[in-house]
């Protein structure tokens, strides 16, 4: 046997059908697809369509739901952290979300960063995140370090604090004149 000689089992390759080349084919004139109607044209959508039967999707209950009132933390462990400082990272002062972030250890977490216990922790440092979990305050705390838990407003409830104080000036603005106009 030669290297040129070599070629697929009988059957292992199946060529595709050549549809509308002719009635002699066997596939011409319609190609297999019937006569007229939805399905002969193209372009047809109707992947789980059961003939006006109830859907088999539909039929089947739903599972879950998604909270939109989760918070959106970036997760942290402490054996990163600590692996970060024995490699030589400097971290100045207190450690926080953009800290953490430009070290590349929390990625995304429009509601802040959170602290997790994994790994081994044993150096003397401060941090200043959005939650810790007990663990973590734990082995923070017994390396000498300390934990001050913040609470991140998202830039969406800034807006909407925003916008009441406006609105509370205006309502108080025409309380104001219309005192005035009273006396």
């Amino acid at each position: 046997m030669k290297l040129n000689e070599i070629k697929d089992n009988a059957g292992a390759r199946k060529s595709r059908m050549r549809v509308a080349r002719g009635i002699g084919s066997g596939k011409g004139k319609t190609a297999g697809r019937g006569q007229k109607g939805q399905t002969s044209r193209s372009g047809v959508s109707i992947n789980g369509f059961e003939g006006g039967q109830m859907p088999l999707h539909m039929r089947l209950p739903k599972r879950g739901f998604n909270n939109i009132f989760a918070k959106n933390y970036a997760e942290a462990n402490l054996g990163m952290i600590q692996k970060l400082v024995d490699g030589g990272t400097k971290f100045d002062g207190v450690i926080d979300h953009a800290a953490l972030q430009a070290v590349g250890l929390a990625r995304g977490g429009k509601d802040g960063v959170r602290l997790l216990g994994k790994g081994v922790f044993s150096t003397k440092l401060t941090f200043k995140v959005a939650g810790v979990s007990k663990g973590a305050r734990e082995a923070i705390e017994a390396a000498g370090g300390s934990v001050e838990v913040i609470e991140v407003v998202a830039a969406s409830d800034k807006a909407k604090a925003k916008h009441r104080t406006v609105q509370k000036a205006k309502a108080a603005d025409k309380e104001a004149k219309k005192a005035a106009a009273k006396a």
